[in-house]
């Protein structure tokens, strides 16, 4: 038995470090923003905004909070049947919270994240990701693409590079990414972070954010 109690007790500091620990996913390649070139002869599918959006997690060492955004318009670029560009224009002031079931906590979270603390909505109301290129991978079973483009997020350009699942057929196109990490920092999004601010302790919010993309397309 006391052997027992000793194994109930690792996992549970397991459970918490875990707990502590954040979001899940593979960083994203982060660079300077990167030109923009749009080859002639592109087929242009218009982006399915009811059947596509963002999932975000964000965490702190009490626990994380997960959601949506929508996304409100967009396009991909096809050329010889492959996807070589598009952009999609990502809605700020549509972020939902899922995991807050009672109203007035929910209301609290998602306010905070809309104001100047966090993303500023009213001044920037909307985020753009615009692909630079799409390059075919192999031997990533969660991936067929690297895909790499500008993310632009409270006036702040940066490029990025993350794995997709892409699938184009007569329908369409559609693409979801695995969870992926980017540093909202980067993006001028400060509160709470570890690393601009000391004497926080363990008041502190996770730099990184997890997204999730999910994009759906067709003429």
């Amino acid at each position: 038995m006391r052997n027992f109690g000793k194994v109930l007790s690792f996992i549970a500091v397991a459970a918490f470090l875990a707990s502590c620990g954040g979001p899940q996913g593979d960083k994203a390649q982060t660079g300077e923003a990167q030109e923009v070139s749009v080859k002639s002869g592109d087929v242009t599918l218009n982006v399915d905004l009811a059947a596509s959006n963002v999932e975000w997690i964000g965490t702190k060492p009490t626990g994380q909070h997960n959601g949506t955004i929508s996304i409100s318009e967009g396009n991909l670029l096809l050329a010889n049947g492959a996807v070589v560009g598009g952009k999609f224009t990502i809605d700020m002031n549509s972020i939902v919270c899922l995991d807050l079931t009672d109203a007035t906590d929910n209301g609290k979270l998602v306010g905070h994240l809309k104001s100047p603390d966090f993303f500023e909505v009213e001044t920037y109301p909307t985020a753009v990701f615009e692909i630079t290129s799409a390059e075919a991978v192999q031997g990533n079973p969660a991936a067929t693409h690297n895909i790499t483009g500008n993310l632009t997020m409270k006036n702040v350009t940066k490029s990025i590079t993350f794995p997709a699942m892409v699938t184009v057929s007569d329908n369409g196109v559609t693409a979801s990414t695995p969870a992926f990490l980017i540093d909202r920092t980067q993006w001028n999004v400060q509160y709470g972070s570890k690393t601009l601010f000391a004497n926080l302790k363990d008041n502190f919010i996770n730099d990184e954010i997890s997204l999730v993309i999910n994009l759906k397309a067709s003429l």
